[in-house]
């Protein structure tokens, strides 16, 4: 009976050995994987960080754009970017808003009609809404003999738009191009689906091209027509020179926009 017992025992020392052999692979392939899973995490740190650096001394912020960036990011500033996502056009379906763009120019009483362009009315409707359009500044006036046009809304006043806030389509365009005075029409890019944020306001009967799908005529002035007409008067200057199509020589900007 000793020789079973003993292959009894050595049969449990051989499977201990093997446990024990088997729970050491098993640590050392999770200690690999944690190690390359941290050096990952160690790159990826050590990257943003660079861009960071990168981003900051080529910018040379000064020390009041230094507390201006603190502001913000306590804020939760957005830097005046369009809040999103894009409302749906059910939201002007059916609807006409009326209400007032004050500028610093004068006041324009204004009607947005959601019966004709309903998705464009939602975008401006809600922008409004949000206090967007505050502080803004009509970048552009054209002064030539077939368009007259102010255009407004870009998030930085430099014509660029959102490309975190596009959307589309473009509705009620003109067939024939014509705009009429007093029309407030939507500005955007090259493609159909990139209106964004900006408008623009025809202070005289205009002829627009609509080879590349037109514009959306979303509303109509129904007062103030004589405070564009004044700025458009002023004429528009570019690099310090008179042009018919540049930023509007007596600087125009939004202080409100409401709509009820």
């Amino acid at each position: 009976m000793a020789a079973p017992r003993q292959d009894r025992e050595t049969r449990r020392r051989i499977a201990r050995m093997q446990a024990k052999r088997d729970l050491a692979q098993r640590q050392a392939k999770r200690r690999k994987r944690d190690n390359l899973f941290a050096g990952t995490a160690g790159v990826l740190a050590l990257a943003l960080a660079l861009a960071l650096q990168v981003a900051w001394f080529s910018s040379n912020p000064t020390p009041e754009e230094t507390r201006l960036i603190e502001q913000q990011a306590a804020a939760g500033e957005t830097n005046g970017a369009a809040p999103g996502p894009v409302p749906d056009k059910s939201a002007a379906e059916g609807k006409v808003f009326s209400g007032t763009l004050s500028t610093s120019a004068g006041d324009l009483g204004v009607e947005l009609d959601g019966n004709v362009a309903p998705q464009a009315v939602a975008v401006f409707s809600s922008l409004a809404e949000s206090g967007f359009f505050a502080g803004k500044t009509c970048h552009r006036l054209t002064t030539g003999e077939t368009m007259g046009v102010l255009q407004c809304g870009s998030v930085n006043g430099d014509g660029a738009g959102d490309p975190a806030y596009q959307w589309g389509p473009v509705e009620n365009t003109p067939a024939d191009g014509v705009y009429p005075a007093g029309s407030i029409a939507v500005a955007r890019g090259a493609s159909t689906d990139s209106n964004g944020t900006q408008f623009f306001i025809v202070y005289k009967d205009s002829l627009i091209p609509q080879d590349t799908g037109g514009y959306t005529i979303m509303g109509k002035l129904t007062s103030g027509l004589d405070v564009l007409e004044a700025v458009a008067a002023q004429g528009a200057v570019k690099d310090g020179a008179e042009v018919q199509d540049g930023t509007p020589k007596t600087p125009v900007t939004i202080d409100s926009f409401t709509l009820k």
